[in-house]
């Protein structure tokens, strides 16, 4: 297991404005945006764990990673062929959680959020790179329990991941991050999953037909999703 108690990112004024979205770049977005990186940037300690673990017990729809079991077909197929993987949380960090903004000051509590959730990925995205550097990997996909498949992956199995690393406790004690009844994470601005190399890059995405997400990093793909549910016509 290896702990990052502050992953290196570059938390810049482009970097989030492409998190946003903006189009049209005027001068009070740009202005406002840039004032809260100057709040946020000095304090921000974005957290990560990692594990190197090994695939158990593949058999129909489940399998078992470092002797927890999981249930999930599109996870399973993804998998078919991997022995090891790395399951991952990453946050923000309670540092930018921590911040105060008033509740009546909408614009710059949104602003705030999305500095965070720009750091967050950051964050993800030097740690997958951290992997490939590490291990001699190269493409890699990763996927999360109730994120993007549907049902298929339940967020109810954050319990499991969570228990790659010794259990909720444990890693609120290493990075911050507290797991709720209802398996959401505190930070919000946080994310957990399992990476895995890849020929083929996998996004769950591919297979969630919900329109109109705002998160969305890839088109629905009917012949993807043939591949995990052959009955889908």
């Amino acid at each position: 297991m290896e702990v990052f108690n502050s992953v290196p990112i570059n938390l810049t004024l482009e970097a989030v404005l492409k998190r946003m979205r903006v189009r049209n770049k005027n001068e009070s977005i740009v202005k406002n945006v840039q004032e809260m990186i100057e709040v946020a940037r000095p304090i921000a300690r974005p957290k990560a764990v990692y594990d190197v673990v090994y695939i158990e017990n593949k058999n129909g729809d489940s399998l078992e990673i470092s002797g927890v079991k999981f249930t999930s077909r599109v996870l399973r197929v993804n998998l078919d062929k991997v022995e090891r993987v790395f399951p991952y949380v990453v946050t923000c960090g309670k540092e930018l959680d921590e911040i105060d903004i008033p509740a009546s000051d909408f614009i710059k509590g949104y602003y705030l959020d999305q500095i965070k959730e720009t750091a967050v990925i950051l964050a993800r995205q030097y740690l997958e790179d951290h992997l490939k550097r590490s291990y001699a990997l190269g493409q890699m996909s990763r996927m999360a329990p109730g994120a993007g498949a549907g049902d298929d992956w339940p967020i109810t199995q954050q319990e499991g991941l969570f228990s790659l690393f010794g259990g909720r406790a444990k890693v609120e004690e290493l990075i911050g991050v507290r797991l709720t009844d209802k398996c959401l994470m505190i930070p919000i601005k946080s994310v957990s999953g399992i990476m895995f190399p890849t020929e083929i890059r996998f996004e769950s995405c591919q297979i969630c037909p919900r329109e109109g997400c705002i998160q969305r990093r890839a088109p629905y793909d009917l012949e993807v999703v043939k591949k995990y549910r052959p009955d889908v016509s």
